[in-house]
């Protein structure tokens, strides 16, 4: 029985391209960002894998890999 959650490795020689690795982008506190859904924020908080990011009229937790926000 094989472990489910383990990734697949990439063979070299396989036609098929390697799964690309997520860009991580670095946030520090007080940075303007633009979200795809949430707009425009300001970093407030921080933590490993979580940011804490004031839209104005609600506070929102995005988690790590940070899709869909962009540094201004």
């Amino acid at each position: 029985m094989t472990n489910a959650s383990a990734p697949r490795r990439h063979l070299p020689t396989s036609p098929f391209a390697a799964p690309k690795e997520p860009l991580i982008a670095d946030f520090a506190l007080g940075d303007r960002v633009s979200h795809d859904r949430h707009g425009l924020g300001k970093i407030i908080g921080a933590e490993a894998a979580a940011m804490l990011v004031d839209f104005g009229a609600t506070q929102t937790r995005i988690v790590s890999p940070y899709k869909g926000m962009h540094k201004l």
